[in-house]
């Protein structure tokens, strides 16, 4: 009997958890250039409860800008920057005309406006936000650098931990990118 009741446990905690991953996509795959004021709310409700559930890692403190370069995608799938050189973690810079710190407060208005961020550092032409997944409380880390010289702004997001990110950080620079203005 006590076997039963092991299996029992682990049977449903890892419905526990598939139903977590699931609903944690369902919430995360809405684009928030889509999402309303009721489904920001909605990732609120859901996110308070669940902050037993925070997986946020240690801020990292190698982050930020050495000789115009942001620092590079991690082996793992779950970091994207226009700086890398392969397919799997390349994305395109997003583009700009005017003052470099302009472009940089524009960003910073956007992303507040998503929902769980935080922005750590937006000085001149660099700015740093931290996005927490609603359900889990993952963290990843997310870097912008408005170079004048190319009319153009490096992008670097990484999750802190795990091995896969679902296609998040790709997909969070693009929804961004769709709300930039330059």
């Amino acid at each position: 009997m006590p076997k039963l009741t092991a299996i029992a446990s682990h049977l449903i905690f890892k419905i526990s958890v598939s139903l977590c991953c699931l609903l944690l996509t369902c919430v995360s795959s809405v684009a928030p250039a889509a999402a309303s004021p009721l489904s920001h709310t909605l990732n609120s409700a859901i996110a308070t409860p669940m902050a037993i559930f925070s997986f946020s890692g240690t801020r990292p403190s190698n982050l930020g800008v050495i000789d115009g370069k942001l620092q590079p995608c991690p082996n793992s799938p779950n970091c994207v920057s226009s700086q890398a050189n392969d397919p799997e973690h390349g994305i395109a810079p997003l583009t700009f005309t005017g003052d470099p710190s302009a472009a940089i407060a524009n960003l910073q208005k956007i992303i507040l406006a998503m929902p769980r961020t935080k922005v750590i550092t937006a000085e001149g032409n660099y700015l740093y936000a931290e996005f927490t997944s609603a359900i889990m409380g993952y963290v990843d880390d997310v870097e912008f650098f408005a170079n004048s010289d190319k009319g153009s702004i490096e992008v670097r997001s990484a999750s802190r931990l795990g091995e896969s990110d679902l296609g998040v950080n790709r997909q969070r620079i693009e929804a961004i990118r769709a709300n930039f203005i330059s």
